[in-house]
């Protein structure tokens, strides 16, 4: 980077370990880091800068419609920018995740699918033939399989959603149409016949309430095993992180079976014996004991609140302390806990009882995430 850059080590910024790291092959990922690290623990960036670099790559955020349609990396420009010109309209309708799944539907399964199996094809009026390849391809995708041997098997299957994606594109064919009429000057030019004949998604609309309580009935048996190896693994990290913390820094220390030698640094922790880091004997793989218990504890709350509450995923990300009431019985006196579940997909807001079993599982995950100060802060979802 210096070499590249000029300059010293102190010189060094952020956005320089972040460009090398986007320009470098993916073998440097782990040095890149291990600068960042020894660079911020110098004190050569700012005290807010994230602990590790993976923080600033990870959350990125909500991007912009031409990014999301330019991730497809279509070839024929006009047709990159209707598609973009035709997202930005929609956008205020649609929330971000539909914004993303109809730009994957317009970009990838449609234009770009065409770009693959008509090079240089440069106009949204397409060929008979064209369309009604495209409608063959789309009506089955291809699926992997890996075997017990490790090799991959390859077969093609009906694709459960080729009607609602055709009728997108029917959508967006037919949109331009009536904008052309509105707003000739802008829309005039991207009017053509529309290649996606009336779909009918009755048929599919019926079929999925039988298919989704037979994924229901199919997964069932198997939630109390799922709750006990959670509940297990949690067990397990946590013995795990104790020894670690008992023991003495480049010591070996042994739990559940397990041979482990403490690390003697660490540059993620201030002092030696602080260090969770530990390798696996005899075969000296690395992990760190804390980050394990970490991940083996929000996955053991995830499907403990899943389970009791039945909410759906994005309900559960959005879940806070402020979500957790109290209602006093105004016959009884008596104080009755309750979840209030932000509107989601049925935009209704809802109130659920908490269970003595939920009750001790939002009591965990608050009690984790309290400060010092016992107040709570702002946790990443």
């Amino acid at each position: 980077m210096l070499a590249t850059k000029g300059g010293t080590v102190q010189d060094c910024t952020v956005g320089d370990l972040m460009e090398t790291r986007w320009a470098a092959s993916k073998y440097w990922n782990h040095a890149t880091m291990l600068a960042y690290a020894w660079l911020r623990a110098a004190g050569l960036f700012p005290p807010d800068a994230p602990a590790s670099l993976s923080r600033l790559e990870t959350f990125t955020g909500q991007v912009s419609v031409g990014d999301l349609v330019d991730r497809y990396q279509l070839h024929c420009r006009p047709v990159r920018d209707v598609i973009v010109d035709y997202l930005t309209e929609r956008q205020p309708s649609l929330d971000y995740n539909s914004l993303q799944g109809l730009s994957r539907i317009l970009a990838s399964n449609f234009w770009a699918d065409l770009e693959r199996h008509h090079p240089g094809i440069d106009s949204l009026d397409l060929a008979p033939e064209a369309a009604e390849g495209w409608k063959t391809r789309l009506a089955t995708k291809t699926v992997r399989h890996r075997q017990p041997n490790g090799t991959v098997t390859e077969a093609s299957v009906p694709r459960k959603d080729a009607p609602t994606l055709m009728m997108s594109v029917r959508a967006f064919s037919l949109d331009l149409a009536q904008w052309a009429l509105e707003e000739p000057a802008r829309w005039g030019q991207h009017a053509v016949r529309c290649p996606i004949p009336a779909v009918s998604n009755k048929k599919r609309q019926k079929r999925q309430k039988p298919w989704s309580h037979q994924r229901t009935r199919e997964r069932l048996p198997h939630l109390p095993a799922l709750v006990r190896a959670a509940d297990q693994h949690l067990k397990d990290a946590r013995a795990r992180l104790g020894a670690i913390e008992a023991a003495p820094a480049g010591t070996e220390f042994t739990v559940l079976g397990e041979t482990y030698r403490k690390a003697r640094t660490s540059n993620w922790a201030a002092e030696p014996h602080r260090t969770t880091t530990a390798y696996l004997q005899p075969d000296g793989k690395r992990t760190d004991l804390k980050a394990a218990e970490n991940r083996a504890f929000w996955a053991w709350a995830t499907i403990e609140v899943l389970r009791h509450t039945g909410i759906r995923i994005e309900e559960m990300l959005v879940l806070s302390h402020h979500s957790i009431l109290q209602y006093g019985l105004p016959t009884t006196g008596e104080v009755v806990p309750l979840l209030q579940i932000t509107p989601s997909k049925t935009d209704e807001e809802r109130v659920l009882l908490v269970t003595p079993e939920l009750a001790d599982v939002l009591s965990a995950i608050v009690c984790r995430i309290r400060g010092a100060d016992g107040m709570v802060p702002l946790v990443v979802s």
